[in-house]
């Protein structure tokens, strides 16, 4: 583990820093620092005005100084004299309890308290598209079923090659890439790790991505729904729990081969089925924070692809190895949440993670009947399941009613996602569409 990056730059040959938080809205804020100052920034912290970027500060407000997590350093693989270090945010020597990054090490810590250490992996899916976002990068990807197209990974071989190099390089333990479900669609996958890695590693896979696809003279999109009628990005994640963290983790405290029930029969423990009810308890509100945008309702609420099916949830369900409901548990000791966008803030995806499924295991959270139906041809049959939101605002207003939820992440963060959230909205409300102009110029 680093600790010094004035060493780390001396051993590897860095020239710069870039000393990296993410907002709320999951945008990646940084300053370029050269080596000769890094010391005294590892100690003080970059300066930023907050209200800059998207956290709900105001002009007045002093400076936020990020504090780079040398823990956390990635040496630019495809240009070495540049490092990537996430940072904390810290205003009058306190953190920035707003701050996505803060919440979940604050939450981490809540969790560590108890005995419990979260681990995640994710699997983030993107599109390749012109520069100018405008079409499919491919001319020849029109495949009506393109999903593990051959021909296709093969013809973006260079961008997904470099990708995958790298990560190999940065020791993450890539194992599979594919050509996903949409035209233009790729997906990469890695080691699971514990959730603040997985969160920095999600963060910097998304630079990573889209700094490799402009080198190649693409465009790679994480967006929801990017285009009509194809399947959209999501960022499922693969959740477990153990009784320590990293290498000196032992025993998967959701994993048993014994007991009685739905989930058990699954192989997932008395705690993992409470950690699970929590996830199902709060489902409807914390989907403000796994599908964070307007757009994120297009994904979830689509209607059927021109593959066949959208691969989205828009009900509460949860199952075994069936890949249309909200949550599915594919193995012993874990399930995978496939609620998820690719716009979620990687932060914000673990912290809720953690708040809803810790909440789960205090209240022996019961995540309701197992569906084994295929919810895309028979939905209608998960009788009493709660639909999700139709859009950000009903998401919004539910995360709003969930005391337990918000009070959990924080009240402060709470408070400046909602407003700044609905600032967001009542912009996109304001937006006089061309479907408006199509359909109701003439009545």
């Amino acid at each position: 583990m680093v600790n010094d990056l004035a060493k780390f730059a001396e051993e590897n040959g860095v020239k710069y820093f870039m000393i990296s938080f993410t907002d709320l809205f999951g945008g990646q804020r940084a300053k370029l620092v050269p080596t000769q100052a890094i010391a005294v920034m590892q100690d003080e912290g970059a300066g930023f005005a907050g209200f800059a970027t998207w956290l709900d500060m105001t002009p007045a407000h002093p400076d936020m100084l990020a504090v780079p997590d040398p823990s956390s350093v990635i040496q630019l693989p495809w240009k070495p004299e540049v490092a990537w270090v996430a940072a904390n945010p810290v205003m009058a020597n306190r953190d920035v309890a707003q701050a996505p990054r803060n919440v979940l090490r604050r939450l981490i810590e809540e969790a560590a308290n108890e005995g419990l250490y979260v681990k995640t992996g994710i699997e983030a899916e993107y599109f390749l598209l012109t520069r100018n976002g405008s079409a499919i990068s491919d001319e020849y990807d029109t495949a009506e079923k393109p999903c593990y197209d051959q021909q296709a990974v093969m013809r973006r071989y260079d961008v997904v090659r470099e990708i995958c190099d790298y990560m190999l390089e940065l020791g993450w333990g890539p194992y599979q890439n594919d050509h996903e479900d949409a035209n233009g669609q790729f997906e990469m996958n890695w080691e699971f790790d514990d959730v603040l890695n997985t969160a920095d590693k999600h963060s910097f896979f998304k630079f990573m991505t889209k700094s490799v696809a402009e080198k190649h003279g693409y465009r790679a999109t994480f967006m929801p729904k990017p285009i009509e009628g194809l399947t959209g990005n999501g960022c499922h994640a693969h959740i477990s729990v153990w009784d320590a963290p990293g290498d000196k983790a032992t025993i998967n405290v959701f994993a048993t081969d014994k007991g009685e029930g739905e989930t058990a029969e699954l192989g997932l423990s008395d705690q993992g089925r409470a950690f699970l009810g929590g996830i199902m308890k709060h489902a409807s509100a914390l989907v403000a924070i796994t599908n964070p945008t307007v757009n994120s309702y297009k994904r979830i609420n689509a209607p059927r692809t021109i593959s066949g099916a959208t691969w989205a949830p828009n009900t509460v369900t949860w199952t075994g190895n069936n890949r249309t409901h909200m949550v599915r548990v594919p193995g012993p000791g874990r399930f995978e949440l496939r609620l998820p966008d690719g716009a979620a803030n990687p932060y914000l995806l673990q912290s809720v993670i953690i708040a809803a499924g810790l909440d789960g295991i205090r209240t022996n959270a019961d995540p309701g009947k197992r569906h084994d139906i295929d919810m895309y041809a028979e939905g209608h049959k998960a009788l009493g399941a709660p639909k999700l939101p139709l859009n950000l605002l009903d998401a919004l207003r539910n995360f709003n009613k969930d005391k337990s939820l918000k009070a959990a992440l924080g009240e402060e963060f709470s408070s400046a996602y909602l407003k700044l959230k609905k600032i967001e909205w009542n912009s996109y409300m304001s937006h006089l569409s061309e479907w408006e102009r199509e359909n109701t110029l003439d009545i």
